[in-house]
């Protein structure tokens, strides 16, 4: 198995006919930065300060800022597409947060493959169930449906 960290993702897209029920997402470490944290919040038009300013954040019962839920689905995505590769689409994303995310503390995803169907005009389509954890607990935990490109499935 390959691993993919965060600097890496695969160049070709996966092929629906390869991928089975009970197959492993490969994992994904990402690192957690204040960076990474209010980058993503501003990136998504969140400004509430408990994602930029640390001081409002403790003052508010948090010891640090933490990450945006808009953050986390990008993740999220990013860790399907990764192991997909980048001609996946996300069809269906549906998420629950966890225990908060804060600078310094990484985010591990890993999965597996639920369900795999074919859907219209022969579209590859595979569930997925995932979870991202740090030293936490789970942070984010869901499921996916991600489609493959049509000419991916065709004999």
């Amino acid at each position: 198995m390959t691993t993919v960290n965060s600097r890496t993702s695969r160049a070709t897209t996966l092929d629906w006919r390869d991928i089975k029920v009970g197959d492993e997402v490969t994992p994904l470490e990402m690192p957690v930065t204040a960076t990474v944290i209010i980058a993503g919040a501003i990136a998504s038009r969140d400004f509430m300060p408990v994602h930029n300013d640390p001081e409002f954040a403790r003052k508010q019962g948090s010891p640090n800022i933490f990450m945006n839920i808009l953050t986390t689905n990008g993740l999220c995505v990013r860790f399907l597409t990764d192991w997909a590769g980048p001609e996946t689409m996300v069809t269906k994303l549906a998420i629950r947060l966890g225990v908060p995310a804060f600078p310094n503390d990484p985010l591990r995803f890993t999965g597996s493959v639920t369900g795999k169907s074919e859907g219209a005009d022969g579209e590859g389509l595979v569930d997925i169930a995932f979870r991202g954890t740090n030293s936490l607990g789970d942070h984010v935990s869901g499921t996916a449906t991600i489609s493959l490109l049509e000419d991916r499935i065709v004999a």
